[in-house]
C-alpha cells in the first residue's frame, strides 16, 4: 500500500536552505510555507522545516537519493562547484553502489547512490 517517501530534514535559516538546494542542487520549489518548505527535483521531494536552535554539528539527518545517471549528476555538481563531502567522493562501496554525499548548511547529510 505504500507509495513513496518524502524526507522530512531540519533547517536553522529559509533564504540559505533555498538558496543551496535551488541554486546549486537545482531543485524546484513546490511549496514554501515560511517555517516548512517543499522541494523537488525529478522523482524525489524532500521537505524540510524550520529549527533555528538546531547545531549543524550534532544534526544526524541525513537520506539516501538513488540515481540511475550517477556519474552525470556528479559531474554536474562538479562543474556547478558544489562542494562534496570531504568523505564522500564518487566511488563504488561494498554494498554494490557507486556512491557520493553532500552536507547541506545544517549538516543534513545527502547520499546519492546507483546499484552497479
Amino acid at each position: 500500500m505504500l507509495t513513496d517517501v518524502h524526507p522530512k530534514l531540519p533547517m536553522r535559516d529559509r533564504i540559505l536552505t533555498l538558496d543551496y538546494y535551488l541554486q546549486q542542487l537545482n531543485f524546484s520549489l513546490k511549496g514554501d510555507y515560511n517555517d516548512y518548505i517543499i522541494l523537488e527535483k525529478d522523482a524525489i521531494k524532500i521537505h524540510l522545516f524550520s529549527f533555528p536552535e538546531l547545531n549543524p554539528l550534532t544534526n544526524y539527518g541525513m537520506i539516501y537519493l538513488e540515481s540511475n545517471d550517477i556519474e552525470s549528476l556528479y559531474r554536474e555538481l562538479l562543474d556547478r562547484k558544489v562542494s562534496i563531502h570531504p568523505n564522500g567522493a564518487l566511488e563504488v562501496k561494498p554494498w554494490g553502489q557507486k556512491e557520493f554525499s553532500l552536507l547541506d548548511p545544517d549538516h543534513n547529510l545527502l547520499t546519492f547512490g546507483q546499484a552497479i
